[in-house]
């Protein structure tokens, strides 16, 4: 309790809040066409690469917008550019309401839909900001729960475009991003201790160091992963097991709130145990179940190994963004935004991996079995790393002690 109580003195809880709801709303945008992806395929009647596609470019298009929303969070502040990306947002929905009849319109309005991924690069330093090193692990878990959005996408998804089209689903997205939008801009504050943004030579410097491109490539497979499959899951369950469109939305709302909400623990861990530490064991247990994914059991029991699946994604993801701030303090409204920006890219070849070697090979197994090669990297990369540290620290002791001597 006494945690608890200092915890809520300690930064600004009106801005978390606000944060948490902006990048909510965004997500549950950004994943809406792998939410009704369904209805769509058999109205377009698309085949598998298509279908990874459409899912996919939403992803991309929100990898390649983070790295300049993050840095003008970083100039102009986080309130203003979510404000704007809000309103921004609204372009695609109101495009999908009245204008999507062909996949290229799917296409160029899932491209418009990456402005809500990209608000990834500004509720997170929006919040993070406020509170001091010891909550960073708390606050960027809490922020980052606004995935949980998802959960809204596919549980409400699939039954209202059954009910009243998937072009309908577009225009019903439109009033809780309203709502949203007016209290982020009542509620939000920029800290005003914020650091001055970091000149460009001090970016450049950022980007030579290899704890950005490592901790990039994490991110790449555990919010890559998370994303990616939760754009692509719906599909897979029902062409894989021929199960019903909403029954299909209702296994990715499961394992997606498992994902979600597992978040703010795994950052909490991270504060605890350390982040590096914990990655490793979360990447282990993921290439376990993926493994046993690959091989294709039966429904249940591949839902119930995707559940544990997205838990040591959410877990891995709070984990990465404990880290961030501690390594990257002055910059980490761009760090977060280079890093998400990888997330998005692994999200955006997954589903496209899954999509083609279905139809290549006529089976998603080998899409899911180049998932585990994949944290099999990360896990050498991991223990690699923790030598490394350790050799340091046992060499500034020596130097220590030598110093003492002398």
């Amino acid at each position: 309790m006494k945690r608890a109580g200092s915890f809520f003195r300690a930064g600004h809880f009106p801005t978390l809040l606000s944060s948490f709801l902006y990048f909510d709303v965004s997500f549950m945008i950004w994943v809406i066409l792998g939410a009704i992806g369904t209805f769509i395929v058999e109205d377009l009647q698309l085949t598998p690469a298509e279908r990874g596609m459409m899912v996919a470019i939403p992803v991309l298009a929100g990898a390649l917008l983070r790295i300049p929303m993050g840095l003008l969070a970083d100039r102009w502040g986080g309130k203003r550019v979510g404000m704007l990306g809000m309103l921004l947002t609204m372009v695609p929905l109101l495009w999908g309401w009245m204008f999507a009849d062909y996949l290229s319109d799917i296409y160029a309005l899932g491209f418009l839909l990456g402005i809500a991924g990209a608000s990834f690069a500004v509720a997170l330093p929006l919040a993070s900001r406020w509170y001091p090193k010891q909550y960073q692990g708390l606050v960027m878990g809490i922020a980052g729960a606004g995935n949980s959005g998802t959960i809204i996408a596919t549980l409400f998804g699939p039954r209202l475009a059954e009910a009243y089209g998937w072009n309908a689903v577009f225009a019903i997205s439109l009033l809780p991003l309203a709502i949203v939008f007016v209290i982020f801009s009542m509620f939000a504050r920029d800290c005003p201790t914020t650091v001055k943004p970091a000149k460009i030579s001090e970016y450049k410097h950022v980007m030579k160091m290899k704890e950005t491109w490592l901790f990039s490539f994490f991110y790449s497979i555990s919010f890559g992963g998370f994303v990616g499959l939760t754009s692509y899951l719906g599909l897979f369950f029902f062409d894989q097991y021929g199960v019903s469109k909403v029954t299909a939305g209702d296994f990715v709302t499961l394992v997606v709130f498992a994902g979600s909400f597992i978040r703010p623990i795994g950052g909490y861990l991270a504060d605890r145990y350390g982040g590096i530490k914990l990655l490793m064991w979360l990447f282990s247990g993921g290439m376990v179940t993926l493994f046993i994914i690959g091989t294709l059991p039966s429904v249940y029991v591949t839902l119930g190994l995707f559940f544990v699946t997205f838990l040591f994604f959410g877990a891995a993801n709070g984990a990465l963004f404990q880290i961030i701030p501690t390594y990257f303090p002055k910059e980490v409204g761009l760090v977060t935004g280079f890093v998400g920006a990888f997330g998005g890219f692994g999200g955006f070849f997954l589903p496209n991996v899954l999509g083609t070697m279905k139809q290549w090979t006529n089976s998603y197994s080998y899409g899911f079995w180049m998932m585990v090669v994949m944290m099999m990297v990360a896990v050498w990369i991991i223990q690699k790393l923790q030598k490394n540290m350790k050799s340091g620290i046992h060499q500034s002791t020596e130097a220590v002690k030598q110093s003492v001597r002398v």
